[in-house]
């Protein structure tokens, strides 16, 4: 039976996390008792991560990890490794902020086994005009930089084989920002990504830590680090 694991990053969702858990784990439970959602907070400053630990007691399956602050690229980053060194067969990852939905999960999950990158294209985006232009910005950086066309390159929505991610995961400097970016330029260059619609809602609760100020900033900063790894892909 193959092992599934869900990671998730978590900063400041105290609003969320609960929704979110009761939404995801019965995916995990679906799967087999060996499958895991796996919560990892990132020095959360509210109270994310005591009702992780709540909620641990009601959900058998879900693994609340905590941590100093990184950022989500970093974070997204050692959820990734936790699952890959805790024996997962495949990981799934999406965020904690309700964005996604549980149920359209399922089609990546009957597909697994032809590999690669399965990812979530967001159609009908209800997080904003500004979130969808900068999707659109990223593409055109990523085909000057890279020479790839990458439709959707951050989408929290991505299942991957856990023998092709933790070689992957080697080619990403510990602590990339931009970590699902850079990944997803990796898979698109081995002709491995396969494209599923998926729905993108508002955030369901709190409020997002990343403003138009952060992520002009993070982009100034991503162009000189996809130039810096370009020359090791």
């Amino acid at each position: 039976m193959d092992k599934l694991y869900i990671v998730m990053p978590a900063y400041n969702e105290e609003a969320n996390i609960e929704a979110v858990v009761s939404q995801w784990h019965p995916l995990v439970e679906k799967i087999g008792s060996d499958s895991r959602l796996v919560v990892m907070d990132d020095g959360s400053k509210d109270h994310t991560y005591e009702k992780l630990k709540d909620l641990q007691k009601k959900f058998p399956q879900l693994v609340g990890v905590t941590k100093e602050n990184e950022g989500h690229g970093a974070t997204v980053l050692r959820a990734y490794h936790y699952a890959v060194d805790h024996g997962a067969d495949y990981v799934f990852q999406t965020d904690s902020d309700g964005q996604t939905l549980p149920e359209e999960f399922w089609p990546l999950w009957e597909n697994r086994q032809r590999g690669g990158l399965l990812i979530g294209q967001r159609k009908g985006r209800e997080d904003g005009i500004s979130r969808v232009f900068v999707t659109r910005v990223l593409r055109l950086v990523l085909f000057a930089v890279f020479r790839v066309w990458v439709k959707d390159a951050n989408t929290p929505f991505r299942l991957m084989k856990a023998s092709e991610l933790e070689q992957v995961l080697k080619k990403i400097p510990e602590g990339f920002n931009l970590s699902n970016v850079i990944m997803t330029v990796i898979y698109e260059k081995e002709n491995k990504v396969t494209y599923y619609p998926i729905t993108f809602r508002p955030r369901q609760g709190g409020v997002n830590s990343i403003n138009l100020r952060k992520i002009s900033r993070i982009g100034w900063q991503a162009v000189k680090d996809f130039r810096r790894i370009r020359k090791e892909l």
